[in-house]
């Protein structure tokens, strides 16, 4: 992962085998950022893990293994309550046919490149709290 930063904006360029929340949660960590908005991505990535969340609150999983494009990446980076980074992004990913595949995603692992704009919020403190009963996170101010 490399990364340059101006002002209170950050590019990230993640390398093959490097999986996003991973190196994005590490660099929450690193720079020590409490609430940041992922505004775009872009890339190629396999073992792509993505989905949604259901009425039950219950998140249905899909993967997407072989190597795609994606084709736009955005979320945000917050804390749990227990003071650990966590992101949370929806994804959207072309296949090898152009079918696009698109969800919550849950992981994905750079084959070429991925491309991530960050905007970095540093008055302000985001906590993700569990929900009785469900698996989503909530955000909280």
């Amino acid at each position: 992962m490399e990364w340059t930063r101006s002002g209170e904006d950050l590019f990230v360029r993640l390398g093959p085998g490097e999986e996003i929340h991973t190196n994005l949660k590490a660099l929450a960590d690193e720079l020590k950022i409490n609430a940041a908005a992922i505004t775009s991505g872009i890339g190629r990535t396999s073992n792509n893990v993505y989905g949604f969340m259901n009425d039950e609150h219950i998140y249905r999983r899909f993967h997407l293994d072989e190597s795609s494009e994606l084709v736009s990446l955005q979320g945000n980076i917050a804390r749990l309550e227990d003071g650990s980074a966590f992101t949370h992004i929806h994804a959207c990913f072309a296949d090898n046919d152009n079918v696009v595949h698109a969800g919550h995603l849950f992981e994905a692992t750079v084959v070429v490149v991925a491309e991530i704009h960050l905007r970095i919020m540093p008055h302000v403190q985001m906590t993700r709290c569990p929900i009785v009963n469900s698996q989503f996170v909530r955000l909280e101010f």
